[in-house]
């Protein structure tokens, strides 16, 4: 598993968490995202601060359940082990960075064990 695989479970969670809104919410935000802050459904995974930030831009303080939802979505598909190192909480662009980062260690941590595994 990869980046790549990272950012389509990243993609997936946003979907979901989209879809709590509704079916028809969730085309309107796609649509607004792409009209107005020129960021396509598949570029969501590269921009995340953008995403984030025009999330805001759309739902005000409303963006945070949004947020929520989604971190709630990735948490459930990637099975996060995030190590915080601050009392403070995690903005939605640093929880995604560090479930990234957790993702991509417990990958080649299994890749490691797997190669070990294997007869000489």
């Amino acid at each position: 598993m990869s980046e790549r695989d990272f950012d389509k479970i990243l993609l997936e969670a946003v979907d979901e968490g989209l879809s709590s809104l509704g079916q028809s919410a969730k085309q309107a935000i796609y649509f607004h995202l792409e009209k107005d802050f020129n960021i396509d459904k598949e570029e969501i995974s590269s921009r995340v601060n953008d995403f984030a930030s025009a999330i805001e831009k759309i739902f005000g303080l409303g963006a945070n359940v949004i947020e929520i939802l989604i971190m709630l979505r990735l948490h459930e598909k990637v099975g996060l082990h995030i190590k915080l190192h601050r009392s403070e909480d995690l903005t939605f662009t640093q929880y995604v960075a560090e479930a990234k980062r957790s993702f991509l260690e417990r990958q080649k941590a299994e890749e490691a064990v797997q190669c070990e595994q294997m007869p000489s």
